[in-house]
């Protein structure tokens, strides 16, 4: 038992999440709380005298550009509060510590239901300051880093808000329902107080402020990309406009030398001394006549 009233399990076994709770559970929520980390869907369940919960985190690792996410799951009855953390196998398992320092011996679970989903509605927010922060870094290197390292970084920062949305928009959506009390009544029990349910107010209005920052974010990204596809449109434009200038150059040369090349009998240059000579001059002569109107019109 921890400082507060609630159990506090890391990858437990059935025997030990069995002792923990005060009553039966339903099947599926011990299944639930004892499968390995996974795809898991953050939801609130009102069960007939408890209600069961899955909630995920996200956590940014920014030495390795990932994010990687935290399941927490609990099972909150009148007064008795059991959660279980699982240990992702790709970083470190949620710290209780903010909701043990929170809380004091004697706190009802519906507090601490409260106190931990307040909790975790930081924690998304400082997932999406942390989005926004790599946002603005990306914003900056656009003109600077090779298309396809954009690319890469803009690929990556929309699957990232794709994947905090599926977590942050039905945490949001399970907490409303403990706000209004449907909760409660779907339970029989006033599991979560009066004080409880105000508290879970301010953790709706935090998560509602992520979606929206995350709405944001996702705006963001999609203009970053627009932005760096015409900057990529414009440099074929002027790799194609390059192109064009150098096929123009080479064209009244081919033409010269084909005409000269003809071998007619009645060309009186094939004949001249200095045919030669005005052939290459002819062409010189066009070849910078070219260059000067491209560099007057600005294409070179």
């Amino acid at each position: 038992m921890g400082e507060a009233a609630f159990v506090d399990l890391l990858d437990p076994d059935e025997e030990a999440l069995t002792r923990a709770a005060p009553g039966e559970l339903v099947p599926a929520d011990v299944w639930q709380a004892l499968r390995p980390p996974g795809d898991a869907r953050p939801r609130i369940v009102a069960r007939t005298g408890y209600v069961s919960a899955v909630l995920l985190v996200g956590v940014e690792v920014p030495e390795e550009d990932r994010i990687y996410y935290q399941e927490v799951d609990l099972i909150a009855f009148a007064d008795h509060l059991v959660l279980v953390r699982k240990s992702p196998p790709d970083g470190e398992p949620f710290d209780t510590t903010p909701v043990h320092e929170s809380c004091r011996p004697g706190d009802p679970p519906g507090h601490v239901v409260g106190v931990l989903l307040d909790t975790v509605a930081e924690r998304y927010l400082e997932l999406v300051d942390a989005l926004d922060g790599e946002i603005g870094e990306l914003e900056d290197d656009l003109e600077h880093e090779s298309a396809r390292e954009v690319g890469r970084r803009i690929a990556d920062l929309r699957h990232d808000i794709l994947r905090i949305r599926k977590t942050l928009t039905p945490t949001r959506d399970a907490v409303r329902r403990l706000v209004d009390g449907r909760i409660n009544e779907e339970a029989g029990r006033d599991v979560i107080t009066h004080e409880g349910e105000m508290k879970l107010a301010d953790v709706y209005d935090k998560l509602l402020r992520a979606t929206e920052s995350l709405d944001f974010a996702r705006d963001s990204v999609a203009s970053a990309r627009d932005y760096h596809q015409s900057l990529v449109a414009n440099q074929q434009n002027e790799v194609m406009k390059r192109l064009a200038v150098v096929a123009s150059l080479l064209l009244l040369p081919t033409f010269i030398v084909g005409v000269y090349g003809q071998n007619f009998d009645h060309m009186p240059e094939l004949h001249w001394y200095l045919g030669y000579l005005f052939s290459w001059l002819v062409i010189v002569a066009t070849t910078i006549g070219q260059l000067v109107f491209f560099r007057w019109k600005r294409w070179l």
